[in-house]
């Protein structure tokens, strides 16, 4: 058996009644403090907007990933998913990065690949 060194979670809905952006978030931090590689993967037009800088609405998420970010958690957007609604690299929060589509796909193969932990919500 492989030993989970790091961790691929990935939220593809952004949906502020939903509780998946504050489970990524809480999943992250956990995995970081167990000594794990964490990155998160922001995809599909409504996953995407977890990463946008200064959201609005009853939960904004922001603080939440500035303090995953200085714990030294990666986030990745996808730049399909951003150009699906008009999004560009500029709406992103600091820390945020847009990759290729087929730069996710290619995450998700290898995290598989090696045994790694892969998580979707």
């Amino acid at each position: 058996m492989v030993k989970v060194t790091k961790v691929l979670l990935l939220l593809k809905n952004m949906i502020y009644e939903s509780t998946s952006p504050l489970e990524i978030i809480r999943f992250a931090k956990y995995y970081k403090n167990k000594g794990l590689e964490v990155l998160v993967v922001l995809w599909g037009p409504m996953g995407i907007l977890l990463g946008k800088r200064g959201k609005v609405g009853r939960n904004r998420y922001e603080e939440e990933m500035i303090e995953c970010i200085d714990l030294g958690i990666n986030f990745i957007c996808c730049h399909l998913a951003a150009r699906i609604i008009g999004m560009d690299k500029s709406e992103l929060m600091d820390g945020v990065n847009m990759v290729p589509s087929n730069e996710v796909a290619e995450l998700i193969l290898q995290y598989q690949e090696e045994g790694q932990l892969v998580i979707s919500l």
